[in-house]
């Protein structure tokens, strides 16, 4: 059985380690798995220095002695050549990061799986873990869906749920849905190529859509609830984090808190800080305040609020501002 893994960051890692350490005869496919290819983003700058690093993905299948193939857009000529050539029977695919060209699902003759990040038809597109946290929902999971023309729109063969804790960001639940995502498709590899899976069409009744995070969704516009505000922190840990304006600086705002305004946040204006007894730091929202843990100051290190409020004291009697245009230069 000829498989390509398609894939770019730390969440599809797990499945294709599974791929590697269950390619013996009669585990997942009764003759066997050769991964004749591994498909990748092109390798991009990343963290403060901007040096180029190859991604997760890349980094385990060269350890793996696996071909590694990074050809860009796969609408390109070149690029279907490519995949042809290695004339894959399975393509999986695991946050690879592009949408697949028609020549591209339709090439093997098992079909193109994907384990995506959510329970769908809830959370289609490119960013389903943070909009589950940011939608406030208790439970997300993973789906192995069989891949059409359409956007997460294909049939699926399986799908697992599990609660999301009160407190995860996207970067834990990330985590978390990465290894359920390589358990369930070692599951489900194995009877789908036994022809022991029928696919179930998604209830295009219950679709919602999610999109690419950018920069300024990370901006908190202190209007909003308490409650919402806590979970875009959540959402937006570790990229974009979420951040405010104050005194002309950026402050990022990694954990935070929903707490009891109490009789020291009575008349404030959405955005204004001030301490409470039991919590330290608050902030006026729309409804609620907002309690933040742990924070970073442009251009310095992370820092427990408590001890950030040392060393710039004026924090506790501050404004914070939701500058959209300055979120858009950043």
């Amino acid at each position: 059985m000829r498989v390509i893994l398609m894939g770019t960051p730390e969440f599809a890692v797990p499945s294709l380690r599974l791929l590697i350490e269950r390619a013996a005869p009669g585990d997942l496919a009764p003759d066997g798995l050769q991964i004749v290819g591994v498909v990748t983003r092109v390798d991009k700058p990343s963290g403060r220095g901007r040096q180029v690093v190859p991604s997760p993905v890349k980094q385990l299948a060269l350890e793996a002695g696996l071909p590694v193939y990074q050809p860009g857009p796969l609408r390109r000529p070149e690029s279907l050549a490519l995949l042809n050539s290695l004339a894959p029977d399975l393509i999986v695919v695991a946050a690879f990061g592009q949408i697949l060209p028609p020549e591209v699902i339709h090439l093997p003759v098992r079909g193109c799986l994907n384990v995506h990040a959510s329970l769908l038809p809830r959370h289609r597109g490119a960013s389903p873990i943070a909009a589950a946290i940011l939608a406030g929902d208790t439970e997300t999971g993973v789906t192995i869906m069989l891949m059409d023309e359409g956007l997460d729109t294909g049939p699926i063969l399986t799908a697992r749920a599990t609660p999301i804790v009160p407190d995860e960001t996207t970067g834990e639940l990330t985590s978390r849905l990465a290894v359920i995502g390589a358990e369930l498709l070692g599951e489900t590899l194995s009877h789908w190529l036994a022809g022991e899976v029928a696919p179930t069409p998604q209830d295009e009744s219950r679709a919602t859509m999610t999109r690419l995070m950018r920069k300024e969704d990370g901006l908190l516009d202190w209007t909003q609830p308490a409650d919402l505000l806590a979970r875009q922190v959540r959402a937006c840990n570790p990229w974009p984090g979420a951040y405010t304006f104050w005194n002309g600086q950026q402050l990022k705002i990694l954990r935070a808190q929903v707490v009891d305004p109490g009789a020291a946040g009575a008349g404030r204006e959405p955005g204004d800080s001030y301490l409470l007894p039991q919590t330290g730091l608050a902030v006026a929202c729309g409804a609620g305040a907002l309690a933040p843990a742990v924070v970073q100051l442009q251009g310095k290190r992370a820092l427990p609020a408590a001890d950030l409020l040392r060393g710039y004291p004026a924090l506790a009697n501050a404004h914070f501002e939701s500058n959209l245009e300055r979120a858009k230069d950043l």
